[in-house]
């Protein structure tokens, strides 16, 4: 199944309701430069490649803060906002439904919970079990890379079961919750994820105080 479009609608949906200027947990971002940050990548290539290029990272930023500045009234932000609901231009590459799912499945679900975990009340979502596994196969795709700054064994651990070492290491912890869970923790949202830890107690605080995520 493909989930990248209803997740792009519900993304959408929560900064419509969250407006310009409430907070994220993109550091220095309000919900107008994350708006502008998922606008501009579908269409602006330097953007996109500033995520993991360090020296377009400046231009990247940039470009994405001189749109946001734009974005002062509700007006020009639900319009934006509408854009990118409509899905890329024609000649986008995101058109490609293996590069779309690639690239977006993620992005949409933790730039979601972004939003909703922002505030000092929320609660988990109820996710479609087979939503739920798609983002378990993109996590395992990638976890080496998003903790490859901690200097331990990482293992992730679903609660009903399946497990991923994702690094080794003569000393591990493993990493239970649920994958929606589990990918906010591995894309740094460390305080805003639902997981709890097995390890040694020094190598649970080790890991508590590492760089995760890209």
């Amino acid at each position: 199944m493909h989930f990248v479009e209803p997740s792009r609608e519900v993304l959408a949906e929560t900064l419509l309701a969250a407006g310009p200027d409430a907070p994220t947990l993109c550091k220095g971002w309000r919900t107008r430069d994350l708006a502008a940050h998922l606008y501009l990548r579908e269409r602006k290539a330097a953007v996109g490649l500033g995520l993991i290029i360090k020296r377009l990272a400046k231009a990247s930023d940039q470009a994405t803060a001189r749109l946001a500045a734009k974005l002062t009234t509700a007006e020009a932000y639900a319009k934006l906002v509408n854009t990118f609901r409509a899905g890329p231009p024609a000649l986008s590459p995101m058109n490609i439904k293996a590069l779309d799912e690639s690239a977006n499945l993620i992005e949409y679900f933790v730039h979601t919970e972004d939003i909703r975990r922002a505030v000092d009340r929320w609660a988990p979502r109820a996710l479609d079990e087979a939503y739920s596994e798609a983002l378990w196969d993109e996590l395992v795709k990638r976890a080496a890379i998003l903790y490859r700054g901690v200097d331990l064994g990482i293992v992730l651990v679903r609660p009903s079961g399946p497990r991923h070492v994702a690094k080794r290491a003569p000393v591990s912890v493993a990493i239970v919750g649920e994958p929606g869970e589990l990918l906010m923790h591995a894309h740094g949202r460390t305080r805003h994820a639902l997981v709890t830890f097995e390890g040694q107690p020094d190598a649970v605080a080790l890991l508590q105080s590492a760089e995760v995520g890209l």
